[in-house]
C-alpha cells in the first residue's frame, strides 16, 4: 500500500519497534513536516537479497508507507570496492556486467516489498551508483570531491580506527579508505538530482552517511539527515540470518520456501517478539495481543508462527506458505499418505533433505518388506530387528504403517513412481528413492 499523507507518528513507531540506533538532530521534525526523499544502499554482489537485508528494505517500505518516497541504491561502484565497515577484509570485485545482472534480480525481489508502479508522488525509485560514477575519472574525482573532506576527519571515523587499529593484521588499502568518499557522494548526486534529504543504514554506517551530509554542506549548501538502525542480532549472541548451511536467502533456489518458513519458526521466543516488529508490519495492538497469547501457552508458539507467516506470504507467495505448513505437518506426525502426494516434488525433498537415504534399482520396486529394509537398504541392520518392529506397529512407509512382515511393496506405492518414506519410531527417517536410468 501507497500513502501520499504523511504519518507524523512515524518515528514514534520506529522507537517503539526498536528501529532506530542513531538519528540526527532535525531527522523527527522533517519526516513530520514534509514527503521526504530517503535512500538506502544495497549490496549487489550476489543476485538475491539475504534477511541481513531485510531490515534495510522494511523501512523502506515503511517509509513508502507513510508517505515519503523511498530510493533504493544498488551499490554497483561501491560493490567494486569494498566497504570497510565491520568488515575484517576487503570483499570480492565484480565486473560490470555481473552486477547488472545482479541488480535486475534485486528489484524483482525489492518490488514484492516496494511500489516501483503507482502514479503517487512517493513512487519507489531503484538507482546505481555506478551509472554516474563509471565516468568519473580519479583526477576529477579527486579534484571535485576530494578537497572538500579533510584526512583528518576520514582518519577519525569508528569504520577507519578499527580497520587501522592495533589488532588489525590486514590494514586497509587505499582503496577501502576512499569507500566513505564514494558513499558520501552518492548521496550528493541524489540530493542533487533526487531531493534525497535522508540516508538510512545499519548503525556501523554512521560515519559513512554522515561524511555524505557533510558534502552536502560544504558543496550543495544544503542540509540533509541521517538514520541508522541497530545491527540485529540473536538473543543467544549468535549470528542473525545464518544457519549451518550458510545465508537464508530470498530466491527460493538457493533457499527453499520451506526452509525460509522453517527459519523464522524456529527462532527464540524473545527473538520472536522482536522480530515480529522489525520485519513485519502488523499493527501495534497486533503485535501485543500476539505477545499476550504467546504468555498464557508459550508451547503454541504463536508468535513464532504468525511471524513465520507473515515473512513467508511476504516475499514468496501464500500458496508457498501454505505448503511449507503441510510439508511441517508432514515432518512432524500429522501428514497422511495422501498429503504425502500432494506436496511438489522441490518442497518433498527440501522437508526430507539430511535423512539417511537410499537408491533402488527400479528392476527391484516389488519387494518383500523385510528384503526392502534389511537387505536392499540397512535401514534395519538384520531381518529380525526390522521384523520385531513391524510386528510392533514401529514401521510406517509413506506415513502409513505397515500391516506385518509379511506386507509387499510393490511400485503402485513409491510416490511420484520414485520415493518411498520410511520411518522408524517416532522420529528416525528415511528415503528410499529409484535410480535413475
Amino acid at each position: 500500500m501507497v500513502e501520499n499523507r504523511i504519518d507524523k507518528q512515524l518515528v514514534d513507531e520506529l522507537k517503539w519497534r526498536g528501529m532506530i540506533h542513531d538519528i540526527m538532530p532535525g531527522t523527527e521534525e522533517l519526516l513530520g513536516k514534509e514527503q521526504v526523499s530517503v535512500y538506502v544502499g544495497i549490496d549487489p554482489t550476489a543476485d538475491s537479497l539475504h534477511i541481513g537485508h531485510l531490515v534495510g528494505v522494511m523501512m523502506l517500505k515503511r517509509l513508502q508507507h507513510a508517505g515519503h518516497r523511498p530510493i533504493a541504491l544498488v551499490g554497483g561502484a561501491t560493490g567494486m570496492i569494498g566497504d570497510p565497515s565491520g568488515k575484517s577484509q576487503e570483499r570480492n570485485l565484480l565486473d560490470e556486467s555481473t552486477l547488472r545482472q545482479n541488480q535486475e534480480a534485486l528489484k524483482i525481489q525489492i518490488s514484492r516489498f516496494l511500489n516501483f508502479e503507482t502514479e503517487a508522488s512517493n513512487r519507489a525509485l531503484m538507482v546505481n551508483n555506478y551509472d554516474w560514477m563509471k565516468e568519473f575519472s580519479f583526477l576529477d574525482f579527486i579534484r571535485d570531491i576530494g578537497k572538500h573532506i579533510t584526512v583528518n576527519y576520514m582518519m577519525a571515523k569508528d569504520s577507519v580506527k578499527k580497520r587501522l587499529g592495533s589488532d588489525s593484521k590486514s590494514g586497509m588499502s587505499f582503496t577501502e579508505f576512499t569507500y566513505q568518499l564514494v558513499q558520501g557522494y552518492d548521496f550528493q548526486v541524489l540530493y542533487r538530482d533526487h531531493q534525497c534529504k535522508l540516508q538510512m543504514g545499519g548503525s556501523d554506517q554512521w560515519g559513512n552517511i554522515v561524511t555524505g551530509t557533510e558534502l552536502i554542506r560544504r558543496i550543495e549548501r544544503g542540509e540533509a539527515f541521517a538514520l541508522t538502525w541497530p545491527l540485529i542480532t540473536k538473543a543467544d549472541g549468535g549470528k542473525f540470518g545464518k544457519t549451518e548451511e550458510g545465508n537464508v536467502w530470498l530466491d527460493p533456489v538457493r533457499t527453499t520456501p520451506y526452509k525460509f518458513y522453517q527459519f523464522w519458526l524456529n527462532v527464540s521466543d524473545e527473538d520472536a517478539e522482536k522480530y515480529l516488529k522489525i520485519f513485519t508490519m502488523l499493527k501495534r495492538e497486533e503485535i501485543e495481543a500476539l505477545v499476550g497469547e504467546h504468555t498464557e501457552a508459550p508451547h503454541i508458539r504463536v508468535m513464532q508462527k504468525k511471524l513465520a507467516e507473515e515473512l513467508t506470504v511476504m516475499v514468496h507467495t501464500r500458496e508457498e506458505y501454505e505448503m511449507a505448513v503441510e510439508a511441517s505437518g508432514i515432518l512432524f506426525g500429522k501428514g497422511t499418505t495422501e498429503s504425502l502426494k500432494k506436496i511438489r516434488e522441490d518442497v518433498f525433498l527440501s522437508v526430507f533433505e539430511g535423512v539417511p537415504q537410499f537408491e533402488l534399482r527400479s528392476s527391484d520396486m516389488d519387494r518383500d518388506v523385510l528384503e526392502l529394509l534389511a537387505v536392499d537398504t540397512t535401514v534395519f541392520s538384520s531381518k529380525g530387528e526390522a521384523r520385531r518392529m513391524v510386528a510392533g506397529g514401529g514401521v510406517s512407509i509413506n506415513k502409513q504403517k505397515l500391516s506385518g512382515p509379511e506386507q509387499r511393496i510393490t511400485s503402485a506405492d513409491f510416490i511420484n513412481n520414485k520415493y518411498l518414506l520410511v520411518q522408524k519410531g517416532k522420529k528416525n527417517y528415511y528415503l528410499i528413492r529409484v535410480k535413475e536410468k
